[in-house]
């Protein structure tokens, strides 16, 4: 058997095709899986559980009939989606889980996040991620009308992307945008395991990080899917 692991999907309504792929890797592959773990950014934005989207609909109906069938599925808040709330969690039968949390993978303690904790070098989105994990921020962003939330998020991503441009222009988007090296030693020794799998800087690779320690990092699902199987023989990351 294995147990399965994707993260960054970022599905909305402008990429059907990616969450026409998420469904049929539901009713196909992950049926017959130990468990499926979802480790953030399902959506690209999340602006609360009241959000009638289609595609949200879409999705909690296939996670629904997956676990039903008898597959367990695990969720890690993302930095799109650090919104989603037990309601919508329920309505997908999925469990949410804490962002690190150590897991036992046929044998081996391995250490899950969404991966933005890991990337401490980029400080301006290190306290933004903390405003907005407060609870007392949350609850305000919360009580605003739907479409107000939906406005900020959409101004949310535009801030991004031009961040992102400033930081290419540069030369610093491959080192403050992807995890940093001593941050990761220190988790590693903080959580005394030797094996780590994360999502969130969209480069898929298996890390060899010495001492006995591997990194496996989740690819996103804007071109094409990817997947990270685990069984009690090893891992394989793979395009879908």
């Amino acid at each position: 058997m294995t147990t399965l692991f994707i993260s960054d999907l970022h599905l909305d309504s402008t990429r059907p095709d990616m969450t026409g792929l998420f469904g049929q890797f539901l009713d196909g592959e992950a049926r017959s899986a130990d468990a499926l773990y979802i480790l953030g950014d399902l959506f690209e934005a999340w602006v609360g559980d009241d959000d009638p989207s289609e595609t949200g609909a879409f999705v909690a109906q296939r996670l629904k009939a997956l676990t039903q069938a008898g597959v367990p599925a695990y969720f890690i808040r993302g930095n799109r989606d650090f919104l989603l709330g037990d309601p919508y969690a329920a309505r997908c039968g999925m469990t949410v889980l804490d962002d690190p949390i150590v897991i036992d993978l046929y044998g081996t303690p391995t250490l899950i996040l969404h991966g933005d904790l890991l990337c401490t070098d980029d400080t301006a989105y290190q306290q933004f991620r903390t405003q907005t994990r407060a609870p007392q921020w949350q609850a305000q962003f919360l009580a605003q009308p739907l479409a107000a939330r939906l406005a900020f998020a959409e101004q949310a991503r535009a801030a991004s992307r031009a961040r992102y441009g400033e930081l290419q222009a540069n030369g610093q988007s491959e080192t403050i945008t992807d995890v940093t090296p001593a941050t990761v030693q220190d988790w590693f020794a903080r959580y005394g395991v030797t094996r780590m799998i994360h999502g969130h800087t969209h480069r898929p690779a298996i890390h060899d990080e010495g001492h006995g320690h591997t990194r496996i990092v989740l690819g996103d699902w804007y071109e094409q899917g990817s997947v990270l199987r685990v069984d009690a023989d090893g891992v394989a990351l793979a395009a879908l």
